[in-house]
C-alpha cells in the first residue's frame, strides 16, 4: 500500500501497535494488512483422498487438495465447496473442520488455510478451472504434493487412519 485510503496522501513506515507499519503522515491512518484466507476441502472415498494437479504456477504439475481464496463476506465452508466444485466437478458437503494452518509459502498464497472434511454428495472427478487432472489416491501412494500445507494435512490424515493421531477429525 503506498496511498492512504482515507485522504490519499503517500504512506510512510512507522513504528505503530507493536510493528513496522504502512502509515499516513497527513491523517494518521495506519494501514492494516489483512492476511489472505483459503479454504480446502479433504475428500475421502474408499480409503482414498481426492486430490488435483495443479496447472498453474507456484507448483504446476504437482498435487494438492481443492482448495482455493475465501471471497469477501463468503463463509469459509462455502468457499470450500466451491472450490471443489470449480476444480473437479464434484460436489461436496461438509462434515467436519480438519484443520486450520498458518504460513504463507509464496507471495500470492494464503497465510490461513482453513482445511474441512466433506463427502461426495453429486458427481466424478474431471479436472476443470486450474487443475488438469483430478483423482484419488491411497495414503501409501500419494503423487508428487503442492505445498507443505498439502503434506502437513496429508500426514496428519494417514495418522488419523493409522490411529497414531491423538486428533479427533469431525
Amino acid at each position: 500500500m503506498n496511498y492512504c485510503p482515507q485522504c490519499g496522501h503517500a504512506l510512510e513506515d512507522r513504528f505503530a501497535f507493536g510493528k513496522m507499519r504502512r502509515a499516513c503522515p497527513a491523517c494518521d491512518t495506519v494501514y492494516f494488512q489483512d492476511p489472505k484466507v483459503a479454504a480446502a476441502v479433504l475428500v475421502e472415498r474408499d480409503g482414498q483422498v481426492l486430490l488435483v494437479r495443479r496447472s498453474i504456477a507456484p507448483e504446476q504439475g504437482k498435487w494438492s487438495l481443492p482448495a482455493g481464496f475465501v471471497d469477501a463476506d463468503e463463509d469459509p465452508r462455502q468457499a470450500a465447496v466451491r472450490e471443489c466444485l470449480e476444480e473437479t466437478g464434484v460436489q461436496v458437503a461438509i462434515t467436519g473442520l480438519f484443520d486450520v494452518l498458518f504460513g504463507r509459502e509464496h507471495p500470492r498464497g494464503a497465510s490461513i488455510l482453513i482445511v474441512y472434511s466433506g463427502q461426495i454428495i453429486g458427481g466424478n472427478p474431471r479436472a476443470q478451472d486450474d487443475a488438469d487432472a483430478a483423482d484419488f489416491f491411497d495414503s501409501a501412494a500419494l503423487p508428487p504434493l503442492a505445498f507443505t500445507t498439502t503434506s502437513a494435512i496429508l500426514e496428519k490424515w494417514r495418522s488419523a487412519k493409522r490411529g497414531t493421531s491423538n486428533v479427533a477429525i469431525t
